[in-house]
């Protein structure tokens, strides 16, 4: 039986793979037969490894690395996939990814195109609420420095919920029963779902662009985590930390805890309770008038008893003389009408007082100095304007005049009255005397409208 002989690079025929052409491939054609394989050969996998190298690109494509103790693979995200990640990428983070495997031709490297990354042992929301928490807080949104105080007596108040969840009737039942001539205003918007942040963010501008609004209260009712995200998006975040009036969120329960409750200048933990805070100033400073007026009315009441007893002493006395009783029945009558009228002029006087305090507490209203500042910037500005403009056309008149006085000192002002300027024939110097020349040599002569080159034939001296 004849033996076949190998030639150099043949294989047995089991070992042979695919069947590829008998002349010799190109890189490209091998790089691409072996792209087909590797495509083929996976489908879908899942992929669990750290990420290193992480380069994100201005195009928003994510560029990484993901390893394990003995080998790594290079991976890539496009930004149609990367804009749907609810965490931020880094390096050293544990994830598991999805996708495909192919080999990227131009390096002959195989790699994962990932579509779906999800980190490994810690949900994708909560790595993007601690990033989010953990950026803004040094960034100082969540200082307390920067976070404003509640009105005390808030005439316009802003609600930021959606009409038909029960977070709304909680606030207007409780504002109702509590204070029931307080003007309140309420912008709709979607409190989860896609697009739900957006609109929250929305309506906040909007809410706080009214005119009056003293007070906005932001939130929904209790959900999952979930429901809640969208009160942990970064705009939303930003919109409460920028609005111009003071920001209360209500967001769940009291056990739920968003990045928008880190960023209001108050933190409810219903929105049942966010509207007794709003209101509790009010009731304090309506309860702190009741009970003045209650001590007015009781020190009044004393007064007019104890005269009153006085005055039955004083009746009793006159009686037991009957000769004066007529003149101190008398007195007794005008000292009650004296009293009577004392009363009054305290109890007027006691009213002109709080009114007066009610203007200057008015007076001290922030938007009304904020309004005098405006104001007299403009005129400021105004003024300032003004004062440039007439400046500046002094100069400018200053400048034509120096202008014109150069004009006239210009040696070419003087060229052009008929006068020239004599030069030696290296033009080094001017000739001032007849003696500085010799017959013979040659001189320049500059006129207005260019030079002559002339030749001294002769001199002249006076």
């Amino acid at each position: 039986m004849a033996e076949r002989v190998g030639l150099p690079f043949d294989d047995p025929e089991e070992s042979r793979g695919p069947e590829v052409p008998d002349v010799p491939l190109t890189v490209s054609e091998l790089t691409a037969h072996l792209k087909a394989l590797v495509e083929e050969g996976f489908g879908r996998i899942e992929v669990q490894g750290q990420v290193s190298n992480h380069r994100p690109h201005p195009s928003g494509h994510l560029y990484f690395t993901l390893k394990d103790s003995s080998s790594q693979i290079r991976a890539v995200m496009f930004r149609s996939d990367a804009r749907r990640m609810t965490f931020r990428l880094e390096d050293g983070q544990h994830v598991v990814a999805r996708g495909r495997v192919s080999v990227y031709e131009v390096r002959g490297e195989y790699q994962i195109i990932c579509d779906r990354l999800a980190p490994h042992g810690l949900g994708a929301l909560q790595l993007a609420f601690e990033q989010l928490k953990k950026r803004l807080a040094m960034e100082g949104l969540f200082e307390a420095g920067r976070k404003r105080p509640l009105p005390t007596l808030p005439r316009k108040i802003g609600v930021v919920t959606s009409l038909s969840g029960a977070a709304l009737q909680d606030i207007l039942r409780v504002l109702t029963a509590r204070y029931p001539t307080a003007h309140v205003i309420v912008r709709d918007a979607r409190v989860q779902g896609d697009g739900a942040a957006d609109d929250l963010t929305r309506a906040l501008s909007a809410i706080s662009k009214v005119d009056g609004v003293d007070v906005v209260i932001i939130g929904r009712g209790g959900g999952s985590t979930e429901d809640l995200w969208a009160f942990n998006d970064e705009g939303l975040a930003r919109a409460i930390a920028a609005c111009p009036i003071p920001v209360i969120s209500a967001v769940g329960h009291e056990v739920d805890f968003t990045i928008a409750d880190f960023v209001a200048d108050v933190r409810a933990a219903t929105p049942s309770n966010a509207a007794e805070l709003v209101v509790d100033r009010a009731d304090a400073f309506r309860m702190r008038i009741d009970r003045a007026a209650e001590r007015l009315a009781a020190a009044t009441r004393r007064a007019l008893d104890a005269r009153r007893q006085r005055a039955l002493r004083t009746d009793a006395r006159l009686r037991a003389y009957p000769t004066r009783v007529v003149l101190r029945q008398r007195d007794c009558q005008e000292f009650v009408l004296r009293m009577q009228h004392a009363a009054l002029d305290t109890v007027a006087r006691s009213g002109q007082r709080f009114e007066a305090l009610r203007r200057r507490l008015e007076a001290r209203d922030v938007r009304r100095v904020a309004a005098d500042w405006r104001l007299r910037l403009v005129r400021t500005d105004a003024r300032l304007r003004a004062s440039t403009l007439t400046r500046h056309q002094q100069a400018d008149a200053r400048s034509r005049e120096l202008a014109a006085r150069l004009h006239a000192l210009s040696p070419l002002a003087v060229l052009g009255r008929g006068y020239a300027v004599c030069w030696n024939d290296a033009r080094t110097g001017i000739i001032r005397s007849t003696h500085n020349v010799e017959p013979g040599d040659g001189i320049r002569v500059t006129v207005a409208d260019g030079e002559l080159r002339c030749t001294v034939t002769e001199t002249q001296s006076r």
